[in-house]
């Protein structure tokens, strides 16, 4: 699942006629950066919520291959993070799935960081595995940490604590979390904030390096890296 509705505010003047997943970085629109890694992992299918101008994401999905993209619409209604994915259960099935944020990226390490990511799953132990970053291996995030990591791997809120990690865009969850769940507005975080509660909210930290684009300012620091780092994907 690519979570790619939102509606760009900050990215202005660029989103004035450009959905932000659109939004080129070193040549490749948001969007395609995310697709790519979930292809190169092997994922057939990725379905993309689309809400404000859902037309040019469609037609610019419609010409993938790798993965094959399904739209869930929510043209309507935008739902927020939980609410998208709720929507989109009946594409996404049973199996524990990626969830990706479309407006962030990564260089990749030795070894592709969702590979990584998929063979740390432990369905016995974890409700949601989140990917992580430091903060000295991230462009573009102003903010400070959010999850510190125990030595087993689980995870609490960070409270800005320096010692802790950035929550990357990407994840692994059960769609089970969601039973009984409506497609209304609401956040993922209500389902973080639940598997710690349970003790089920576990975390890798990724290799490579982290990029987020939240401004037009930010393109160029993001293309600076990438251009530095030309080596990863």
């Amino acid at each position: 699942m690519v979570l790619a509705a939102g509606l760009g505010k900050r990215m202005r003047p660029i989103t004035d006629t450009m959905p932000k997943p659109l939004v080129p970085v070193a040549g490749k629109p948001l969007l395609d950066w995310g697709l790519d890694a979930l292809a190169e992992a092997g994922v057939g299918t990725a379905v993309v919520n689309t809400h404000y101008l859902a037309g040019q994401i469609v037609a610019h999905v419609a010409r993938r291959e790798k993965p094959r993209v399904v739209i869930s619409d929510e043209s309507t209604e935008l739902l927020d993070s939980a609410g998208g994915i709720v929507r989109a259960l009946p594409e996404l099935g049973t199996e524990p799935f990626y969830v990706l944020n479309a407006d962030t990226f990564w260089i990749e390490g030795d070894k592709p960081n969702l590979e990584r990511l998929a063979l740390a799953w432990d369905g016995a132990r974890m409700d949601i595995l989140l990917m992580l970053a430091r903060l000295d291996m991230a462009t573009g995030h102003n903010g400070s940490t959010d999850f510190l990591m125990g030595g087993d791997g689980r995870l609490m809120r960070a409270n800005r604590s320096p010692d802790g990690f950035i929550y990357a865009g990407a994840a692994i969850v059960d769609p089970r979390i969601f039973e009984g769940a409506a497609a209304r507005p609401h956040s993922l975080n209500l389902y973080f904030d639940r598997a710690i509660e349970a003790g089920r909210l576990f975390g890798t930290v990724m290799e490579g390096h982290w990029i987020t684009v939240g401004t037009p300012e930010a393109i160029a620091p993001a293309e600076a890296v990438v251009a530095a780092r030309s080596g990863g994907r």
